[in-house]
């Protein structure tokens, strides 16, 4: 008998302490209600409770969690049926409102969610709707701020995942991208085409240009050779013309050095054409303005023989 009561004494024990210590992981908290009435909260690590007397009512996480809100159809105001799905970023920043302030706020932040939505579509037309979800995501996180303030809840992000409108006018749609991406294209094309145009002209332009200052530049070197030849040549012309009128300068002072004139030099001149006569086959012939000298020139040769008697 004795070992059957220390038995139950030990897992009365047993059952004491696992109902009296509770282990709370991190990033948790626990709701303690004594009596049915709201007592503390149970903190990271270890708590102690009174059993039968104070009761764990939930468990909150502190993480932030999400929340997908399931695809909703609303209508837009030029009457078009879009398709949206959206996803919630929240926090429980209050345990005991979280608990207490609402029975389901994950619930609560889905149904805020679509009614905010179906308000802020609503007053959004189709083509403001699909490139609006910045807009829409931020209407529905202030909506759900406001809300679920006083449930100790925080909107961390609201993201709008997928719009989709109506088959057909996603067809209508695509159609009309497609068109808008062929005109870009051909847009895209001719205005390459241009600037392929006016490369060449500005090129071809450049091309002409070059090759005309070439051209002058050839012709400008052309000239100035030309140009310096000729003032080479007309220099070595008259350096010739001046050596000549020295050296006939300088014969005819040494001339008239020697007591020579001119009519002496003519008579000399005719007595050497009269010894190259005497040859059997020479022949001279004397211009006429030279016979008009002769009869000086006789005289001159009668002076000479005087001169040579004497």
């Amino acid at each position: 008998m004795e070992w059957i009561i220390t038995l139950i004494v030990i897992v009365l024990a047993v059952v004491f302490i696992a109902l009296s210590v509770k282990i709370i992981p991190q990033q948790r908290v626990g709701v303690v209600e004594r009596l049915g009435k709201f007592s503390r909260l149970l903190t990271p690590g270890i708590n102690i409770l009174i059993p039968i007397i104070d009761h764990v009512r939930t468990y909150h996480d502190l993480r932030i969690q999400q929340a997908n809100v399931p695809p909703q159809t609303v209508i837009t105001k030029d009457n078009v049926q879009v398709k949206i799905d959206t996803i919630i970023f929240y926090q429980v920043t209050g345990p005991e409102q979280a608990t207490y302030g609402i029975s389901d706020y994950v619930y609560g932040v889905r149904n805020i969610s679509t009614a905010t939505m179906r308000q802020i579509i609503g007053k959004m037309e189709l083509d403001e709707t699909l490139s609006g979800r910045e807009k829409i995501s931020t209407d529905i996180r202030v909506a759900l701020d406001e809300a679920t303030e006083k449930w100790g809840v925080r909107i961390e992000r609201v993201e709008v995942i997928d719009i989709q409108p109506p088959a057909d006018i996603q067809d209508a749609m695509d159609k009309q991208m497609k068109a808008e991406r062929s005109k870009r294209a051909m847009v895209l094309e001719a205005e390459a085409a241009k600037q392929d145009m006016i490369l060449r002209a500005e090129g071809d332009k450049q091309s002409k240009i070059l090759k005309a200052e070439g051209e002058k530049e050839a012709r400008i070197r052309q000239a100035e050779g030309q140009r310096q030849a000729q003032e080479l040549e007309a220099m070595g012309e008259a350096k010739a013309i001046q050596s000549i009128a020295e050296a006939e300068k300088s014969r005819i002072e040494m001339i008239r050095s020697a007591g020579l004139d001119e009519q002496v030099l003519t008579y000399r001149s005719l007595e050497a054409l009269g010894e190259i006569a005497k040859g059997p086959a020479n022949k001279v012939f004397i211009p006429t303005r030279a016979v008009e000298t002769l009869g000086s020139i006789g005289a001159i040769g009668e002076m000479l023989k005087e001169t040579k008697k004497q």
